[in-house]
């Protein structure tokens, strides 16, 4: 399927918020609601769409410490990326985890109830030799910008 820029409007509102009624999608994107809604069915379908979710506001729950680690593997063959990937993908409080080029291997993003936690999880980790090397910790003391939506109409401006 190819996009045109019609889709990447539906798509880059629908992550903005996935509750607009497809009236308001459809006047947003200058169609009338029929074929709106007929597109949103196609992305869904072709795996444009692959879910909807609510963002919830974490801090009204309770206190977090969100921490980004840079984590550095001993080896650096198939078997250890695989191992290591295994053994973090069972970690809930990891919510994000890269693969990057540069002085590490990954970075990842922790989102724990506070510093135990979250050292308790490393040293978990490094006790169950999933072949980590060394670690540097960065603890978020404020987020001033996140943003949960992607700037899909400046990225591809068909």
């Amino acid at each position: 399927m190819k996009l045109d820029r019609i889709d990447i409007k539906i798509l880059y509102e629908l992550q903005k918020n996935g509750r607009i009624t497809n009236v308001e999608l459809a006047e947003l994107v200058n169609l009338s609601p029929s074929p709106c809604l007929m597109r949103v069915k196609k992305l869904q379908a072709e795996g444009y769409i692959v879910g909807y979710s609510a963002q919830i506001n974490i801090a009204k729950l309770g206190q977090t410490l969100t921490v980004f680690t840079e984590v550095t593997l001993k080896n650096h063959r198939q078997i250890d990326f695989a191992r290591f990937l295994a053994a973090v993908e069972k970690v809930d409080s990891v919510v994000e985890c890269h693969l990057v080029s540069g002085g590490y291997d990954y970075l990842l993003k922790f989102v724990t109830g506070g510093i135990v936690e979250y050292q308790t999880i490393m040293e978990r980790l490094i006790d169950m030799d999933v072949g980590i090397d060394k670690y540097f910790s960065y603890v978020v003391l404020k987020s001033p910008i996140v943003k949960s939506h992607m700037p899909l109409t400046s990225l591809f401006p068909h």
